[in-house]
């Protein structure tokens, strides 16, 4: 039985929707700051969203909702979550984007059921060394914090096709990342990047690639390997030039390197338009003509 009593104005959760057969409770957009120990009961439930509220704590008893499916605590006041959240593991989906979150506990690797996390807008400088262990792990969204690296283990995602790294503090994209041979968008906007040194032979299927707002002056003539990729932002670099290879992906539909200082417009951006790509350049939001 679903209880939605989303942006109701409450203060606290009522205590009459605390029943067992709850399985579906939405409380998010409230004013909530503490969770009742009676919701510790509900053994039914399988989705909880507390999102959206005052929390400064989640206590570590969350542990007894071990049939918990789905979790969303975002836009809290949390600076860190219990290590018990690794024993639910049952969990397909958990958010905790959008708190102060200054690090995440170890053990979450054991979420082996986990297909979304999402720890975007916080504080993280690092991601759990066993977070390859989230073998389901389909989508990991961590922009907008402080990461400058990777664990190694990320390359063990063996199932994820969607990374989200945007407005973080790389310099150098993470070997590990070459290793995931289903993902499909790399999202590595407003970092620090100055050059891509990476394998892509190993990113068959990526079809999204976006690095708008770093500081790339060259690009590697290895993108060609990309033969699936149909979207490419390079907005807002320090292009001078591109590499002809990139006429040469056949699928791509999107092609974007506005605001960067080109010597001259490339002759192949007519060939590139000619079978359909948009391709977008300074001051324009089309091809110029011959």
């Amino acid at each position: 039985m679903p209880v939605n009593l989303c942006r109701t104005d409450l203060d606290v959760i009522p205590a009459d929707v605390l029943k067992s057969e709850t399985d579906n409770l939405n409380v998010m957009a409230n004013r909530i700051t503490a969770l009742p120990d009676e919701l510790w009961s509900m053994e039914s439930l399988r989705v909880l969203n507390i999102g959206d509220n005052l929390l400064g704590h989640v206590p570590a008893d969350i542990r007894k909702l071990n049939g918990l499916t789905e979790l969303y605590l975002h836009g809290n006041r949390l600076r860190t979550v219990p290590a018990e959240l690794g024993e639910l593991t049952d969990l397909t989906i958990l958010d905790i984007a959008h708190n102060q979150l200054q690090a995440l506990p170890d053990g979450l690797g054991r979420l082996h059921n986990l297909e979304f996390l999402y720890v975007a807008d916080g504080s993280l400088e690092s991601l759990p060394d066993d977070i390859g262990a989230m073998s389901a792990l389909r989508y990991l969204g961590a922009a907008d914090n402080r990461l400058t690296s990777l664990p190694a283990s990320v390359g063990q995602l063996g199932d994820l096709v969607e990374l989200r790294l945007q407005n973080n503090s790389f310099a150098s994209i993470p070997d590990c990342v070459g290793k995931l041979g289903r993902l499909r968008e790399l999202h590595f906007d407003g970092n620090r990047l100055s050059h891509l040194d990476l394998d892509f032979s190993g990113l068959p299927q990526l079809h999204t690639l976006s690095f708008r707002g770093n500081d790339l002056s060259e690009l590697p003539v290895e993108l060609e390997e990309l033969h699936g990729l149909r979207h490419l932002d390079l907005r807002s670099n320090r292009l001078r030039r591109l590499p002809e290879s990139l006429a040469a992906l056949p699928n791509l539909e999107k092609l974007d390197v506005r605001w960067n200082p080109l010597e001259k417009v490339p002759s192949w951006f007519h060939d590139l338009a000619a079978r359909g790509c948009r391709v977008y350049w300074t001051g324009t939001s089309a091809v110029p003509s011959h």
